[in-house]
C-alpha cells in the first residue's frame, strides 16, 4: 500500500498527516486514476468549490475510483492514536450523517464536510487529552462532558467508559465521537419531550422504542 492510500491520525492527532497538503509521498494520481476536475470529480471553477487538498484526500480514500466513498473505504483510511483503524460503528455513523440521499456512500462535497467534521472533533478530543496519550480516561471524559454542559454522576461516566472499552477503561477518538453524537441525539430527543423543562419526561413504550432505535448507532 502506498502512502497516499491511507490517511493516518497519528499520536498528537491534531490533523491527518500532511493536513493541508497532499498525503506524504503523493506525487500525482496513480496510473489510471482521474485527474482533478474529470470524471466523477467536480471541477474547481469560478466561484469556488471543493478545495484541491480535499479532492486529493478524497481520491486517496476512494480506492475503487467510483467517485464515492463507502464506510469500508473510510475505515481503511482512518487510524487512531493507538494505530488501530476507526471502528466500523464510527465509520457507519459518520457516513450516515453526511449521506444526504441515503445512497450508502458520500460524494466529494459530502466528504469535504465530513473531513472538516472529523478535524473539529479531533481538536475537541485533544483539548481534554491532557496527557497527550491518544486516549482519554474517565476523569478526562468527565471534564469533557461537564464542559459540554452535562452533569453526569461518576457511576454513569464509568458506565460510558466501559461501553467504549471494557478492558482498558480508556476512550479512543473514534469512540469519543460516537459517544458524543449518541448523547447529543438522546439529549435532543429528551428535550423535545420535556415540555415542562424540569428534567423529567413521561414516555410511552412505543415512543421510548422510537427514541432508542433512532438515536442508537
Amino acid at each position: 500500500m502506498t502512502n497516499y492510500e491511507k490517511i493516518d491520525f497519528q499520536p498528537g492527532y491534531g490533523a491527518p498527516q500532511g493536513y493541508g497538503q497532499p498525503p506524504a509521498g503523493y506525487g500525482g494520481p496513480p496510473p489510471g486514476q482521474l485527474e482533478i476536475g474529470h470524471g466523477p470529480y467536480p471541477s474547481i471553477g469560478p466561484g469556488g468549490g471543493v478545495s484541491p487538498q480535499v479532492q486529493q484526500w478524497f481520491r486517496a480514500v476512494d480506492k475503487d475510483q467510483s467517485g464515492f466513498i463507502t464506510a469500508a473505504e473510510l475505515k481503511s483510511a482512518l487510524v487512531n492514536a493507538q494505530g488501530q483503524t476507526f471502528s466500523e460503528t464510527a465509520c457507519n455513523l459518520m457516513i450516515g450523517m453526511f449521506d444526504k440521499d441515503r445512497s450508502g456512500h458520500i460524494n466529494v462535497e459530502e466528504f469535504e464536510k465530513l473531513y472538516t467534521y472529523i478535524n473539529q472533533w479531533l481538536a475537541v478530543f485533544k483539548t481534554y487529552d491532557t496527557d497527550q496519550s491518544g486516549h482519554i480516561d474517565e476523569k478526562e471524559l468527565t471534564e469533557a462532558l461537564t464542559k459540554m454542559g452535562f452533569r453526569f454522576t461518576p457511576e454513569f461516566v464509568s458506565f460510558l467508559v466501559k461501553r467504549c472499552d471494557s478492558n482498558e477503561g480508556k476512550v479512543s477518538v473514534d469512540s469519543f465521537i460516537v459517544l458524543c453524537v449518541q448523547i447529543q441525539r438522546f439529549t435532543e430527543a429528551f428535550r423535545a419531550r420535556d415540555t415542562q423543562q424540569n428534567g423529567t419526561v413521561t414516555i410511552g413504550f412505543e415512543d421510548f422504542l422510537t427514541v432508542a432505535l433512532s438515536c442508537s448507532v
